[in-house]
């Protein structure tokens, strides 16, 4: 299960829909080995696409160093889907290289949709989502 701060998930929310009609991507942070998110940090979608998101590779070199002097790893990756569901595509599988961490996809279609993965070689499971008070 994710268990996500409700400011966590505006924010991650407000970055899918400020950069509809692309792709936004980003991670939320957090102390290594806890499985606790805590700092959001959006990324450029380097593709500027509405079917695609790549991180920048300065962009992640960057982060992945700030991360490691943080004690920090990856606990959510998230990115939006513009125009089909919040479930991870062929490309967004062959790219999931965090195995620890939660996929969370929002779709900024018609029908919104916060939604969270666990991708594991080659393997997606859904996994519910808890939404509680910043704090909690």
């Amino acid at each position: 299960m994710l268990t996500i701060t409700q400011d966590l998930y505006d924010a991650i929310v407000a970055h899918a829909r400020a950069d509809h009609p692309d792709e936004a991507c980003g991670i939320v942070a957090g102390p290594a080995g806890s499985d606790r998110p805590e700092r959001f940090v959006p990324m450029l979608n380097a593709a500027r696409s509405p079917t695609f998101y790549e991180f920048d590779s300065t962009d992640l070199l960057t982060l992945y160093r700030e991360l490691d002097d943080r004690d920090e790893e990856p606990v959510i990756v998230y990115h939006s889907h513009t125009a089909t569901e919040a479930y991870p595509s062929r490309t967004d599988v062959s790219y999931a290289n965090e195995p620890g961490a939660h996929y969370v996809l929002v779709s900024t279609a018609e029908e919104f949709q916060f939604r969270s993965f666990r991708i594991v070689d080659g393997a997606v499971t859904e996994e519910p989502v808890a939404v509680v008070p910043p704090g909690a």
